[in-house]
């Protein structure tokens, strides 16, 4: 598990048409990582990059459990991550099934207006479900 202490990662796949498809970013105070392979100790399905220059901390999964045991208090904490983790994926999930691709670039400018700046513009178009000329096609108000 990484925790991003500075800077922004994201999480994506390669497409069979070899496509990169952004699943997740993760920036300051945030965790990001392939919560299924980190848990059944098997190789990713995913890709994970620094975006920017970035400061992580990375937590094993056999010194996690440790700290768990040490400190019961953080099993809480990490709880509530993954429930905020799980609960973001599926308003991403609605998002998708129920927005324009239009609607869903504005609500995430409205939602993340920094973080609009601050990813290069394919990977925002990637992680919103569109193409990049489509990006910039809204982005100049001929949509």
């Amino acid at each position: 598990m990484y925790f991003v202490v500075k800077g922004c990662m994201r999480q994506y796949i390669i497409n069979s048409k070899g496509t990169e498809q952004t699943l997740q970013f993760g920036i300051e105070n945030w965790w990001i990582t392939d919560y299924l392979s980190y848990h059944n100790h098997v190789p990713s399905h995913f890709y994970i990059q620094a975006v920017e220059t970035t400061d992580v901390i990375a937590i094993e999964k056999s010194v996690l459990d440790s700290l768990l045991i040490q400190i019961p208090k953080l099993e809480k904490y990490f709880r509530i991550v993954a429930q905020k983790a799980f609960g973001a994926a599926q308003m991403r999930i609605k998002f998708l099934f129920t927005m324009s691709a239009e609607e869903r670039y504005n609500h995430f400018k409205n939602l993340q207006p920094d973080f609009v700046q601050r990813v290069p513009q394919y990977m925002l178009a990637s992680y919103l479900d569109f193409s990049a000329e489509f990006m910039s096609k809204i982005r100049a108000g001929k949509v």
